[in-house]
């Protein structure tokens, strides 16, 4: 119950936070999620797949708990995979947006619930498969929207699940007010 009610409050505070636009590099952000998930696949046979990913405009904190909860998610339902395959990647990238996903190949969804994924205590797998509250999709979903992005999903049963989410894609040229990470 503690774990629900402090879910609860973080996703409360998506909606009222202030945004810190800047430049970020989610290479490095992606590093670091995964150098946070090694407890998580130490012992387990996990292959992360990775292209190169451009620089995007938005708030890096809250683009870090994006990323963290789409590889939490990854890793947790792809547990029963050997090897577990986790990608992510860039499916387009133009001057104005970019369209990233994170793939895995572990339980995935009927993808006629796709569109309840991102809800709060949507859940597609009973609790006792999967831990979880039920609020990290719709987190994702949150920051993303307030960063004028959108989210979707793809997925088969058994066959993994595919997640996406749009944001502006980095300027070019340097603002002197906007901090590099």
């Amino acid at each position: 119950m503690s774990a629900l009610i402090d879910d609860l409050l973080y996703f409360s505070r998506f909606s009222h936070v202030e945004l810190t636009r800047e430049s970020v590099n989610l290479n490095a952000l992606v590093e670091s999620v995964i150098g946070d998930n090694e407890t998580e696949t130490s012992g387990r046979n996990v292959v992360w797949k990775r292209t190169p990913l451009p620089r995007v405009w938005g708030d890096r904190s809250l683009l870090r708990q994006v990323l963290v909860n789409l590889v939490s998610n990854a890793l947790k339902y792809s547990r029963k995979s050997d090897p577990a395959e986790i990608e992510i990647g860039v499916q387009e990238s133009g001057p104005q947006e970019t369209v990233l996903f994170v793939r895995d190949n572990g339980a995935g969804f009927d993808s006629r619930y796709a569109g309840k994924l991102f809800g709060v205590f949507q859940r597609m797998h009973k609790a006792s498969e999967f831990e979880g509250t039920g609020i990290g999709l719709a987190s994702v979903r949150r920051i993303i929207a307030r960063h004028g992005g959108k989210t979707w999903a793809e997925g088969k049963v058994g066959k993994g699940a595919t997640f996406y989410f749009s944001l502006a894609t980095a300027p070019t040229s340097p603002v002197s007010s906007v901090r590099k990470s």
